[in-house]
């Protein structure tokens, strides 16, 4: 369930060019570091940590998929539990 979610939210980032563009910068990687990125076990978590530091994006986020914001930060707590990240 965790990773569906972060997958969600990277999906809902990636729509957007700014919004992707703003990930990328903050989190210093790059369109071509992203995929190789995405295969470490602290990506998914970060995603879903971008996502809830900003509440505009999570309000849009949870308007566009339905997905609301309490239930990312349940996610990102599934991630908290998990002694790989």
């Amino acid at each position: 369930m965790a990773e569906a979610v972060a997958a969600q939210v990277l999906g809902f980032l990636a729509a957007e060019p700014e919004r992707i563009a703003r990930f990328l910068s903050l989190t210093g990687l790059t369109p071509q570091t992203l995929r190789q990125a995405a295969r470490e076990p602290g990506f998914l978590p970060s995603v879903l940590d971008f996502l809830l530091n900003d509440e505009a994006l999570a309000i849009a986020f949870a308007e566009q998929s339905g997905i609301e914001p309490e239930t990312v930060a349940k996610a990102r707590l599934v991630f908290a539990d998990d002694p790989q990240d």
